[in-house]
């Protein structure tokens, strides 16, 4: 109710707002484009490039290769299906996770 109040009111010192009611909003608005742009280039943009980075890394992975998953869990790609991963994590021992899991490919 009070912000109504302050949204209602004239221009500080009585003034009426004339010719200079376009010039204060456009004031109001240019620290926001600047708190969008620097959200966009230290956020938004970066997730993105990593984002399109692992669904090409996912999207390269084969037969053979050594993976990491997200847990942690290292193995060698047993078989590649339409979502799942099999990693033999050990002799005679295959997990299936999904390929989304897979967090990196180690270069031997």
């Amino acid at each position: 109710m009070l912000g109504l109040a302050f949204a209602m009111g004239g221009a500080p010192g009585g003034a009426a707002g004339g010719a200079g009611g376009g010039m204060a909003a456009f004031q109001q608005v240019i620290p926001l484009v600047f708190m969008f742009a620097i959200f966009y280039f230290l956020l938004i943009r970066p997730q993105q490039k990593k984002a399109k980075d692992h669904k090409a890394l996912l999207e390269a992975m084969k037969k053979g290769d050594n993976v990491i998953t997200a847990g942690g869990v290292h193995g060698k790609v047993a078989a590649v299906e339409n979502d799942l991963v099999s990693l033999e994590i050990a002799n005679n021992v295959t997990i299936k996770i999904t390929k989304s899991y897979i967090a990196a490919i180690k270069k031997d």
